[in-house]
């Protein structure tokens, strides 16, 4: 390659990784912007829609082995109301637990707590079997209530999961509007005293808070696996098995619900917390499944492309939001090789065209190592401006170890397409941490909705 053309691979280089702090800009204006001018215009859509705010809701928690954390999640759960303090029911699927799951719920003695065991070979199919499961006892019980599903939201908090105590109200809130069949709630982390923890909530809080509320606007809002909310109406539009046996069975219910025409939203307003992975094997397994996951559900490109319940400018972006994690990882992985070729040239002697002195090489290091650090401090930034309950250094200490984070998200990249490439579907769950018990739940005096 002359010396005029490796030039152009150098451009073409810096151009690619210059994207990336450029789009880092574009999601922050988002972040510190959107939530107040986006607030009038639901409010107004909501009601021109008519009343669609819901009337009873369940809490599922679906549970495996889950003894250390199950019964915190429960209480939190159990002490959450809505409008007109309107509390839930919790139904907690033991999905064939063999700790001492069962013996910790049986302990929790009230009205409004339900609990569906399934034992195998029915048992441990995955977490979208056991959602399904909990799915069919609640339609089974508000059918034989002659209550009408519009009315009936179900919620996802994980068997770490805690919301915050609006999260009804915005629930509520959010679904007066008909038109939404969905809502997403922002994810907190709340082990953040671990560094691993630190730099998951600069994410969660941060960058994919951000993310959502651009796809807020472009009706392309993804739903997550914790801190879900569905109307039982639209789950009955999609079968008697809503959720499937995909590694994030809610990213692919998410992509049904878009493809059927069904709304969902997305607010900052109200939270759901979950324990941070704060050990990096097995970070690196639940990234893994994460993005093999995300690989099974290019199956879905296709259907998205011809859709036309899909706008132009959604269907641009969920197709980036599928397809750019695999362009990533091979770009980063090209740059690093450019890098190292150039390197090993010149040790030997023998530079390549576009990077021929050991100036021009430390001038593109220096600019790599820029790009890749200079997102994260930004975030940590954003997370200090609009959050303000973590100290500067630490977000900045979270901004600095942010690169490896990436690094480890591209080996579980390579390792899920290795998974996929070899049909290993199997996954193992995320192991919780043991936390402070939280008091025990007051009975209701009658039983509410």
């Amino acid at each position: 390659m002359g010396g005029e053309h490796g030039w152009y691979l150098v451009v073409a280089g810096y151009a690619v990784m210059l994207s990336w702090p450029l789009s880092t800009v574009a999601l922050v204006t988002i972040a510190v912007r959107y939530v107040a001018s986006r607030r009038q215009d639901l409010v107004a859509r909501s009601l021109q829609n008519g009343d669609g705010a819901p009337e009873h809701f369940w809490i599922i928690v679906p549970a495996l082995n889950e003894e250390v954390v199950v019964g915190n999640t429960v209480k939190a759960a159990l002490a959450l109301s809505g409008p007109g303090n309107t509390l839930a029911r919790v139904l907690v699927v033991d999905d064939g637990s063999d700790d001492g799951t069962p013996d910790v719920l049986a302990a929790i003695d009230h009205p409004r707590l339900h609990v569906l065991r399934r034992e195998l070979p029915d048992a441990r199919r995955g977490k979208g079997e056991a959602l399904n499961a909990a799915y069919r006892y609640i339609a089974g019980q508000t059918a034989d209530a002659g209550i009408r599903p519009e009315k009936v939201v179900l919620g996802i908090i994980d068997g770490d999961g805690q919301g915050s105590a609006n999260i009804l109200l915005e629930v509520s809130r959010m679904l007066r509007d008909t038109a939404i069949g969905a809502v997403q709630v922002q994810v907190r982390i709340r082990n953040r005293d671990k560094l691993l923890g630190a730099v998951q909530d600069l994410e969660f809080a941060t960058i994919v808070n951000a993310c959502q509320s651009l796809r807020d606007r472009l009706d392309t809002v993804g739903l997550g696996g914790n801190g879900q909310f569905t109307r039982l109406s639209a789950l009955l539009a999609l079968g008697n098995s809503p959720w499937s046996a995909c590694l994030v069975e809610d990213l692919e219910l998410g992509l049904r619900m878009h493809l059927s025409g069904v709304g969902i939203r997305y607010t900052s307003r109200a939270s759901v917390t979950q324990q941070a992975v704060v050990d990096v094997r097995r970070l690196t397994r639940q990234r893994t499944r994460w993005a093999q996951g995300n690989l099974q559900c290019a199956r879905y490109l296709r259907s998205l492309a011809t859709s036309k319940r899909i706008r132009l400018t959604s269907l641009a972006e969920v197709l980036h939001y599928l397809v750019s994690p695999w362009l990533n990882a091979i770009i980063t992985v090209l740059l690093a090789g450019t890098l190292a070729a150039a390197t090993a040239g010149l040790a030997a002697g023998h530079p390549v065209p576009f990077l021929a002195t050991w100036r021009e090489l430390a001038g593109g290091a220096a600019v790599w190592l820029t790009v890749t650090w200079f997102p994260g401090f930004v975030w940590a930034l954003v997370h200090r401006y609009r959050l303000r309950d973590e100290t500067l250094p630490r977000l900045l200490l979270a901004a600095l170890a942010y690169p490896a984070f990436l690094l480890l998200g591209l080996v579980a990249t390579y390792r899920a397409v290795a998974r996929q490439a070899t049909g290993r579907q199997a996954w193992a769950k995320t192991e919780r941490l043991a936390e402070a018990p939280l008091p025990s739940p007051v009975p209701d005096l009658a039983l509410a909705a």
